[in-house]
């Protein structure tokens, strides 16, 4: 990868230049890629993220690993600590109690939204992004299933027609990625999470609102069991009442 020479441009938050292409490519990558690397579990809660390292590895300059952490950061997966620097975020009980209660709530919140009957080109649409996360799962390609599922879900709650509902879905389920890695190496994970997709959209086909609300809180509470479980935290929350806070 070539490192773009900086020329004049837009100041950044820290009082960097950055160019108005090159650097935004290379900022990308180092966010997709870190963004990755957490999600799929090759980096794992409270490891460094040490400035240097990140250089090298992307051959880029100084501060566009930093703009990358700071959107990192900000995305929250990601918490810089005073004296020792990036670190990928670890979550405590209390952090995964109060996301999981927003993200049911706004999920499920959602599922009430989505237009029943829905247009048979919508329909189509969510099938066609499954097939290619039913491919990935078949392949095993761990990356590929990470964005086929983001894809699937992003879709199914941009057709509530609220915009800003579905970014507030995406911005909280951005902040859940460092705990979803635990399910994927879960035997019969991927079959299951595959299957609750046809299923939603089954419901969806069939106008059966009730089934869909279920099945979009019920597909949430798997990543947290997971991620409690690796981390030996006990969880106070269950699929029952989970539903009941809906």
């Amino acid at each position: 990868m070539k490192v773009v020479t900086q020329p004049r441009g837009a100041e950044s938050e820290n009082g960097e230049l950055f160019a108005a292409r090159g650097d935004a490519e290379l900022l990308n990558t180092v966010v997709s890629s870190l963004e990755e690397d957490i999600v799929l579990g090759r980096l794992h809660p409270r490891e460094r993220l040490i400035e240097d390292e990140l250089m090298r590895r992307f051959v880029v300059k100084r501060h566009v690993v930093r703009r990358g952490l700071a959107d990192l950061e900000q995305m929250g997966v990601v918490e810089r600590v005073p004296n020792r620097g990036a670190m990928v975020r670890a979550y405590g009980a209390d952090e995964i109690q109060q996301l999981y209660v927003l993200r049911n709530l706004l999920e499920g919140h959602a599922a009430r939204l989505i237009p029943m009957p829905l247009a048979e080109p919508d329909i189509e649409d969510l099938k066609k992004v499954q097939v290619v996360h039913d491919s990935a799962v078949t392949r095993g390609d761990l990356g590929m299933v990470f964005h086929a599922n983001v894809n699937f879900h992003e879709l199914l709650f941009s057709k509530t027609g609220n915009t800003y509902l579905a970014d507030a879905i995406r911005q909280f389920a951005l902040r859940t990625h460092g705990i979803r890695f635990y399910c994927l190496t879960y035997p019969g994970y991927l079959e299951k999470a595959r299957q609750e997709h046809w299923e939603m959209i089954a419901a969806i086909e069939n106008c059966d609102r009730e089934s869909l609300v279920r099945l979009c809180n019920q597909h949430l509470l798997a990543s947290r069991q997971c991620y409690e479980k690796a981390a030996g935290i006990r969880s106070n929350l269950d699929a029952a009442s989970a539903d009941q806070q809906i």
